[in-house]
This record gives C-alpha cells, structure tokens and sequence, in this order.
C-alpha cells in the first residue's frame, strides 16, 4: 500500500486526527499534486486553526506556488498564532520565512 493510500485510509479512520490531515497535505506536496495539497492544508486549517505547523509549510507551498501575498497572509497569521501559543521555535521560523520571502519581492 502507498503511503498516500496509508494516509487516507488513516483519515478515513480519524477525520479529526489534525497530525493526519497534516502528513496528507505534506505527502500531496511530495507527491506534487499542488492542488490536492492545497485543500489538504485548507482543510487542516479550517478545522484546527491552532495546528501551528501547518503556517510554515502552506506558506512555503503557496510561495513556490507564486502566490506571494497569500503566503504572507499566512506567515503573518502563524506568526499571531505561535505568540498566542508561546510557540516561539514556530513564530521564529514563520518570522525567517517571511522576511525572506519579502527580501525576495524586493530584489
């Protein structure tokens, strides 16, 4: 079996399961099939907008995607919700992509 068969027979088991709903969106984007990891990261974010993790590798997805300013969006909105969560390891990096990213536009 594929991981990607793993992982959502996983989902199916445990649609509440936020580590799954993350390794899903991850795969799809190992997988290349951006669109799939798109939803899969909206997904998670819809429902569980606390899972820090997800902010950097959206961001990152949407970035590579040349979607410049929703990326930002969702640096800018991890960075608030790592503070929230005294994340501060999670709001670093989220701070370091950002500003590289914005260094980037600039050049």
């Amino acid at each position: 079996m594929s991981r990607l068969k793993q992982l959502l027979s996983f989902h199916e088991e445990d649609p509440n399961d936020s580590f799954v709903r993350f390794a899903l969106a991850a795969e799809y984007v190992k997988l290349r099939q951006y669109d799939d990891a798109v939803r899969a990261f909206e997904d998670l974010y819809a429902h569980d907008p606390a899972y820090v993790g997800l902010y950097y590798h959206f961001g990152k997805l949407l970035q590579s995607l040349g979607q410049v300013e929703r990326a930002g969006a969702i640096y800018r909105e991890g960075i608030a919700v790592a503070t929230r969560l005294t994340d501060f390891h999670a709001r670093s990096e989220l701070q370091s992509a950002l500003m590289e990213m914005e260094i980037e536009a600039d050049e």
